[in-house]
């Protein structure tokens, strides 16, 4: 299988610009502690780029990619919703930009925060 790249959304709406606002909508991360999968294609990788200052992204394993269908994979009319809503990561997490143990922009991790948001 191809590598997948998992996207979180960890900050809100507040402060965020029109523009901003518009591409995070078009990743279906509507809203805090949503979960998209991305192939990593020239335009997903552009607009994971824009949005990276809010979100955490990383590669994922197929094992959590399957983990994470089986536990918050929700269908409609047959088909996979194309996100999923998840926990506030258990045990809280850093925030901050360019400090150590922040978890906005890309993560190395992203299994070992997706297996705590679960």
């Amino acid at each position: 299988m191809t590598n997948k790249i998992a996207v979180i959304r960890i900050r809100g709406q507040v402060g965020l610009d029109k523009d901003m606002k518009e591409t995070l909508f078009r990743m279906k991360l509507r809203r805090k502690y949503v979960c998209a999968i991305f192939e990593p294609t020239k335009e997903n990788l552009g607009m994971i780029k824009k949005t990276r200052n809010f979100i955490s992204y990383g590669e994922i394993s197929d094992e959590t990619y399957k983990e994470l269908v089986k536990k918050r994979g929700k269908k409609v009319d047959g088909k996979l919703k194309p996100f999923f809503r998840l926990h506030p990561p258990r045990g809280g997490a850093e925030t901050k930009l360019h400090y150590p143990r922040g978890i906005l922009g890309e993560n190395k991790e992203m299994d070992k925060l997706i297996g705590r948001m679960l």
